[in-house]
């Protein structure tokens, strides 16, 4: 069966579909079979990413490693069954098209609380939190005292993520691997870097998740969107020379990927 990993939380711009494309298309490029699913029906950023790989592959006549990206299918009503939700039926019928000849499957969740994000979360193996380095994001899990430092309880995405536990546990499912990750770190050891450091251990020890390396904001990101590229794909496409800036977002991808610790996964790149 499939390893399920979702990339979620509640808010936008915090990274989502960025880390979406990287690790799919790493795992597929370590030659994992690797289906792949959007649930932002709206603004879709993965899927046109997935779209946009797709065409530069055709035109320019390459062969890359490519997740296999699909669409959820469309359900006529008279198809469910009374009282079924048809956005249940939807992802479970595009997961079980996949997880019997997939290693694994990633799914990008909408930066808003919806129904097949909700689903979503209760299918979790492994769960990646993009988050900005910012209080205003650290509020989405916990609300926090300033003057005092204290974590005054869990926010309404951790909330979330407790009821989609629940369920895993009530259903006999193992525990999800909650992964929050510190996506636009500063270079610098500023105080409110400390802070939020200092605050996500203490929250992660309440609610249980781990902390991970995530992404700086680098241009390199917005640059390669367009083709559906990566980091890895430059060499691939004949880019020989990589500045210092490129290196450091590619040896931060390779911080990613070991820190996610996916079942028989080993990083070599």
């Amino acid at each position: 069966m499939a390893h399920i990993i979702v990339v979620g939380n509640e808010k936008g711009g915090a990274g989502k579909s960025t880390v979406s494309m990287h690790v799919a298309t790493a795992l597929a490029r370590l030659g994992h079979r690797v289906g792949a699913l959007d649930l932002d029906l709206r603004q879709r950023s993965f899927g046109r990413y997935m779209e946009n790989r797709r065409a530069y592959l055709d035109r320019e006549g390459i062969d890359l490693p490519m997740p296999d990206y699909r669409e959820l299918p469309d359900i006529a009503p008279d198809q469910l069954e009374p009282g079924e939700n048809i956005h249940d039926r939807r992802i479970a019928e595009a997961i079980a098209g996949m997880e019997q000849q997939k290693d694994f499957i990633l799914i990008d969740c909408p930066g808003s609380h919806t129904r097949l994000s909700q689903v979503a979360h209760t299918l979790a193996d492994t769960l990646i939190t993009p988050l900005n380095d910012s209080f205003i994001d650290f509020d989405l899990l916990a609300r926090h005292d300033g003057a005092t430092g204290k974590i005054l309880g869990p926010s309404v995405y951790s909330e979330m993520v407790w009821s989609a536990r629940q369920m895993r546990a009530q259903a006999g499912l193992k525990p999800i691997d909650w992964v929050v990750l510190r996506n636009r770190l500063g270079a610098q050891q500023m105080h409110n870097k400390r802070k939020m450091g200092e605050a996500l251990e203490n929250l992660s020890r309440r609610i249980g998740f781990r902390v991970a390396p995530g992404f700086s904001e680098r241009v390199i990101f917005r640059e390669l969107f367009p083709n559906g590229l990566t980091l890895l794909d430059l060499r691939d496409i004949g880019v020989t020379g990589m500045n210092i800036s490129n290196v450091a977002a590619r040896q931060e991808l390779r911080d990613l990927m070991v820190a996610l610790k996916l079942p028989g996964v080993e990083v070599a790149f």
